[in-house]
């Protein structure tokens, strides 16, 4: 049984924190704005989880997401992705339209953005663009570039690049349960390395944008 009420809820008003037992906190604003968190702590390392505002999630209701969130926990999922992936995870050609929208405010001009597009439209999507973001790995990435290492050095790279650029924000959205280091070492550097060795076992968000 929580320490809280519905009624206690609503009466809270100064800024501040109350706990209502397992980690489950309502947050009062200076402001009168109320929020809910969830936290979670195991092997030493603590988590907070944002369960949404106190004007729109009830208590009962509150209380029911903390509990599955700790149920992850316990089992070694990760709760923001197993929630992103009930609500639905977007297809890589989904999260790249995210991507070229958010970045298209940074770029000089707008043939830079045509590239970022034309590149992905060529290379990228008839082979993983229908694809959630959370299936892709690495050796799907090897192999799509396959093709274009020797032939297209610099095109390669590009690619390579916004590939990764587009998985580091599935990740950091929460669509991908993890972002393992990938290898940074450009494949076409050294000549008598095979030049698509870097791709055989590696996850490739770590790459970092143009």
């Amino acid at each position: 049984m929580g320490k809280l009420s519905a009624t206690a809820v609503k009466a809270a008003k100064r800024p501040g924190r109350l706990g209502d037992g397992d980690g489950l906190f309502l947050i009062i604003q200076p402001g009168g704005g109320k929020s809910w968190m969830c936290r979670v702590q195991k092997n030493g390392h603590r988590r907070d989880f944002g369960l949404g505002s106190a004007s729109k999630v009830s208590l009962a209701t509150a209380r029911e997401r903390a509990r599955e969130i700790r149920a992850w926990v316990e089992l070694g999922l990760d709760p923001i992705f197993e929630r992103r992936k009930a609500e639905g995870i977007p297809t890589f050609r989904q999260a790249a339209a995210k991507v070229i929208a958010a970045h298209s405010k940074t770029w000089r001009n707008e043939k830079h953005g045509k590239q970022w597009h034309q590149t992905l439209e060529t290379y990228v999507f008839p082979q993983i663009g229908d694809l959630p973001v959370h299936e892709i790995t690495g050796p799907m990435i090897r192999n799509l570039l396959s093709d274009i290492w020797l032939a297209k050095p610099e095109t390669a790279r590009r690619v390579r690049q916004r590939i990764g650029t587009v998985l580091d924000w599935a990740y950091a959205s929460g669509y991908r349960e993890n972002c393992q280091s990938a290898c940074k070492r450009d494949p076409l550097s050294a000549r008598k390395r095979d030049p698509l060795s870097g791709w055989r076992n590696v996850d490739v968000t770590g790459f970092l944008a143009l």
